[in-house]
């Protein structure tokens, strides 16, 4: 059996910022994770089986998070890269604002592919920490809608604003 589909496709821009530092993997990455909180969901999920509303439940899921962002996974791929030659400290997140995914989702549910959004930090060969991620509003002005291409700008911000947080430069493309 086979089904019917349509294709559509547009292109964006994708821009890749990487901030070099002099503070080192292990200190900027307890700062991050201070910073960006885990996402709890087993917190959400007792606030939902509770009747929480929305509200209660964004509290409960950006609670502790300065910058309104949150981790929503964690994957440190050391365990799997020493095997194959490399001692490289690196680690990538999931994170993202559960307010802002919410809104985007509401507008565009296939915008979801691109939040919450990667951060990679790993180890220079000095030992210094290197932070990467893309951009984050340009691939969801791609879906032409301004309500998401605004909340896109706000990711932009938040990240900026996160970067600044952890005493870093905020990237020219973050400015407000």
């Amino acid at each position: 059996m086979s089904y019917d589909g349509n294709e559509s496709s547009a292109e964006y821009p994708a821009l890749r910022i990487s901030v070099s530092t002099d503070a080192p993997f292990d200190v900027l990455r307890r700062r991050l994770e201070a910073l960006v909180p885990a996402f709890e969901p087993e917190r959400v999920r007792a606030a939902v089986a509770r009747g929480a509303g929305w509200e209660e439940l964004r509290r409960e899921a950006e609670r502790d998070a300065p910058h309104g962002l949150c981790r929503f996974r964690t994957e440190d791929p050391g365990w799997l890269m020493r095997p194959a030659g490399s001692d490289t400290a690196s680690v990538t997140y999931l994170i993202g604002s559960l307010t802002l995914q919410a809104r985007i989702f509401r507008l565009c549910p296939a915008a979801m592919i691109h939040v919450p959004l990667r951060l990679e930090l790993h180890a220079d060969r000095r030992g210094r920490a290197v932070v990467g991620f893309e951009q984050p509003g340009a691939p969801l002005a791609a879906f032409g809608i301004n309500k998401v291409t605004q909340a896109g700008r706000e990711l932009d911000r938040m990240l900026g604003d996160l970067l600044e947080g952890l005493e870093l430069p905020r990237p020219g493309a973050l400015r407000r």
